[in-house]
């Protein structure tokens, strides 16, 4: 900028300050056709030495005493002052700033130049303006939010880059290619793309210490379940979302048109973008894990209900149980219902009486029961203060953990032993399984996934994660020696 130039602006493509385009319109003051305000270049020191803050101030309360009001925000008080300095502004190219409004003749402009560099759609209608070439730029805008973010990773050319010698590439390099569970193993040392904190997120933890984050993950497919969650749990949320770019569009999309999730300022979500075959679902729950504000996490999964009234009974927990200065897992009973349409129980009492009508079971008690059974669900129906107890093989109960306690494995991909490991891993570093006597969370119905399918119909997916399990044992049994041995023998038992 030359002289006393301070602000680079490009012309408004529009005779809005002109006064033209309807009977009695009148805009603010402005240098000719103006200047819009959606693309600025501010010298900033020149700024502050000659007292902008005055300056434009100055100005607004003075055109406000016969305006009364702005119609255009910042951009009439940019205008008003330029029309008095207007050797403050430096005139940017039109390509910098293509404004389509109804009004826009930003034809002009791209007529002569092809290699626009910023299309601003400066409306309140956004994309539904009219104009001779709108269709257009609106296709150029969805071509884009369409796009495969992993394009933009590609190596175009067959330049060194540091990535190459970086220790994921050097131990992905190291995998057999011919090894029959090569892509399960790959998937440990995938580096995904992560946009965490997607949407604004702005919570303090409770000074007492005794704040809990519920921590989950999903795809696209349970995207339902959110503001259900929301209702039933009003304390933070931390989420991961395994999407694509242009399924990240369509969850804003529908986020922003929820009221619910709109009001909720506590919920973190965090991006992880589809990368490979699997779905990571353990690097997702880390990722989760990793970005709370809170002491302690409630691990749970998408598609369960917690209980009303969770939250509170869960800082109180913490509290009652000493989490804060012990190695405690406190476990919440996992139930499961059929029906889509459930009237969801309000207390233990009523509960139990579903219980014992069939309208719900204790979860997996059709497929699965080993994974839940430790949690002793006979005892709990009676119990009115937490009882203890003990690890055994395939347990894999939703429990309330410090924030400090054990990543999830990342080798387990998709479906199958993914919580086992975990909670194998939390039993090796000895802590205490306490399930709590008036918690509870209820399953909900829905399509299989597509990893569960895959499980089941195909033969190697099985024999990987069967092979998977006896790796992690192995590593195990090194990491925390012979105290580690009874998770052979009981797998061996099971």
């Amino acid at each position: 900028f030359p002289g006393q130039q301070v602000l680079g602006l490009v012309e408004n493509q529009s005779d809005w300050y002109l006064g033209n385009l309807w009977k009695n319109h009148r805009p603010w003051p402005a240098l000719g056709r103006g200047y819009n305000t959606g693309v600025i270049l501010l010298l900033l020191d020149k700024l502050r030495k000659m007292k902008w803050e005055q300056m434009w101030r100055l100005t607004a309360e003075r055109e406000l005493m016969s305006m009364l009001s702005t119609s255009l925000a910042d951009q009439d008080i940019f205008n008003a002052v330029i029309k008095q300095n207007p050797f403050l502004v430096y005139q940017l190219p039109c390509f910098w700033n293509v404004q389509l409004s109804d009004h826009t003749r930003s034809e002009q402009c791209y007529r002569d130049v092809s290699d626009l560099k910023v299309i601003h759609w400066n409306s309140p209608k956004k994309l539904r303006v009219k104009n001779k070439h709108v269709e257009f730029f609106r296709n150029l805008y969805l071509t884009f939010l369409e796009y495969d973010g992993n394009l933009l990773r590609r190596e175009l050319f067959g330049c060194p880059s540091e990535a190459d010698v970086n220790s994921e590439n050097k131990q992905l390099s190291e995998l057999d290619e011919d090894d029959l569970c090569y892509e399960f193993r790959r998937e440990r040392f995938t580096v995904h793309r992560t946009h965490l904190y997607f949407l604004h997120y702005e919570y303090e933890p409770a000074s007492d210490n005794t704040d809990v984050t519920l921590v989950a993950q999903l795809s696209m497919d349970r995207l339902q379940m959110l503001e259900a969650i929301c209702k039933h749990w009003e304390g933070p949320i931390s989420l991961a979302l395994y999407l694509s770019d242009a399924e990240a569009q369509q969850f804003l999309r529908y986020a922003q048109g929820s009221e619910v999730l709109m009001s909720r300022h506590n919920v973190g979500y965090h991006i992880v973008y589809k990368e490979g075959q699997f779905y990571p679902v353990n690097l997702l729950r880390n990722v989760a894990m990793k970005h709370i504000s809170t002491p302690y996490m409630f691990l749970s999964d998408i598609d369960f209900l917690p209980m009303y009234g969770l939250y509170e009974y869960l800082r109180k927990s913490v509290i009652q149980l000493d989490l804060a200065n012990t190695k405690k897992a406190l476990i919440v009973p996992a139930f499961e219902t059929l029906r889509y349409r459930l009237s969801f129980p309000k207390s233990k009492a009523e509960l139990l009486s579903m219980l014992d009508m069939g309208t719900l079971f204790t979860f997996r008690y059709h497929v699965w029961t080993k994974g839940h059974a430790p949690t002793n669900f006979a005892k709990w129906r009676t119990a009115t203060t937490p009882y203890r107890v003990e690890w055994e093989a395939d347990f894999e109960p939703y429990v309330v953990v410090r924030k400090d306690c054990p990543e999830y494995d990342r080798r387990f991909v998709g479906f199958g032993w993914n919580k086992v490991a975990h909670i194998m891993e939390l039993d090796a570093q000895e802590y205490e399984f306490t399930v709590l006597p008036n918690a509870y969370m209820i399953h909900m119905p829905h399509a299989p996934s597509f990893d569960i399918t895959k499980f089941r119909s195909n033969k190697q997916y099985r024999i990987c994660l069967k092979t998977l399990k006896e790796e992690f044992q192995q590593d195990m049994s090194r990491h925390y020696g012979f105290a580690a041995l009874k998770y052979l023998t009981a797998e061996n038992n099971s």
